[in-house]
């Protein structure tokens, strides 16, 4: 006797897996995660494994427990691993980040009913998770290796900072701690004190303003380990565009909002792009599947909120960044879109009937003919 399935609609077929799509993922991220690794050392490769291993482990371990069917091979536990170890600072501890991805994954995503059934997206939630619980280690940022630019001489801030090191015996300095472009920005600086701080520190040239926002799109800045280089995201981008695992609603609206808002509200709006988590997160957590909206109209209007909430916070809010809250907020507001703008599926609009001809406008051959004559 075959077996039944039952299941909530719809019921439509397609030969696309939660794995390919999982996988045109990762591979959209690896620029990203490997600029990453090589900006900040062998210690955010530490992260990045850490939190893919405990969010496989975490989510087999529950499955276990629950007795449910392991999905391990879905690779949806290795995208929300690595997408939190991307938008966490590089001097994470290696076991807060454990736990953010255990956290993601259970209470997030387990605790909801599995893959499709979350509201919010996980590896947000265990950032998130981890900024209330441990706000000093999740705001402690690292200087990058110096890949574009000269390093300082010693009369730079790094300079002095490594001479100091070096005068004392047994001392070794491993890195250097510095503010991001956000924090700068924050703490009542300008886009030019940004760029300052950069030559500062070796990561520009130059602290003229073209050369500020050169550095913010090829990434060559502190930050968290995967939203620096802008270059490497819209690449990523455009893989995902192209092989249409996304949609390019979200992440356009998303950016073409916060950028008119800044300009409203008297910000630089490339330095409010191109500074901080917006991009990769317009591209790659504003276009989850689950937690964004179905249907166009709502893609947008998620883009939208995303945006202006982003700035909203970076303006007037605690912290520096906002990109994390506003896609959780419009995660929140993603099933009221659903329910005011639903997609029918299979549904077929009803032609539109003919124009009605008014039979007195109609030539008859009469007519026609002494028109001829």
């Amino acid at each position: 006797m075959p077996e039944l399935y039952l299941g909530s609609s719809p019921h439509i077929g397609t030969p696309i897996r939660t794995r390919m799509i999982m996988a045109q993922v990762i591979i959209a991220l690896a620029p990203v995660t490997i600029f990453g690794i090589v900006i900040y050392g062998l210690y955010a490769l530490g992260v990045v494994v850490v939190s893919v291993v405990s969010a496989m482990a975490g989510e087999a371990l529950f499955r276990k427990i629950t007795k449910q069917e392991n999905r391990i091979g879905d690779l949806s536990a290795v995208v929300t691993g690595l997408l939190l170890a991307l938008i966490l600072p590089p001097s994470v501890p290696l076991h807060y980040a454990a736990l953010g991805a255990v956290f993601a994954v259970v209470v997030a995503k387990e605790f909801f009913g599995g893959l499709g059934a979350n509201v919010f997206n996980p590896a947000l939630i265990g950032r998130a998770f981890l900024l209330m619980s441990f706000p000093a280690a999740i705001t402690s940022w690292t200087k990058p290796k110096a890949i574009f630019a000269a390093m300082p001489d010693v009369s730079s801030i790094a300079g002095k900072a490594a001479d100091a090191v070096s005068s004392q015996p047994g001392l070794a300095l491993d890195s250097i701690s510095g503010a991001t472009p956000l924090g700068i920005v924050k703490m009542g600086g300008t886009v030019s004190d940004v760029g300052r701080h950069f030559t500062a520190f070796g990561l520009a040239g130059s602290n003229d303003y073209f050369s500020t926002l050169q550095t913010l799109f090829f990434g060559n800045h502190g930050g968290t380990i995967g939203e620096s280089s802008i270059l490497l995201i819209l690449a990523g981008c455009f893989y995902l565009l192209v092989t249409r695992v996304i949609d390019w609603r979200a992440p356009l609206t998303m950016v073409a909002s916060a950028f008119f808002l800044s300009l409203c509200l008297g910000m630089d709006p490339l330095f409010s792009i191109l500074a901080g988590g917006l991009l990769f997160g317009a591209v790659f957590m504003a276009t989850d599947y689950t937690t964004a909206p179905l249907t166009a109209k709502g893609k947008l209007i998620f883009g939208a909120g995303a945006g202006i909430i982003t700035v909203l916070i970076r303006c007037w809010g605690n912290f520096p960044e906002g990109v994390t809250y506003a896609i959780l907020i419009m995660n929140a507001v993603t099933p009221f879109l659903n329910k005011l703008l639903q997609k029918k599926y299979g549904y077929v609009p009803p032609a539109k009937p003919a124009p009605s001809v008014n039979p007195a406008k109609i030539p008859t051959a009469s007519k026609t003919n002494e028109a001829a004559k």
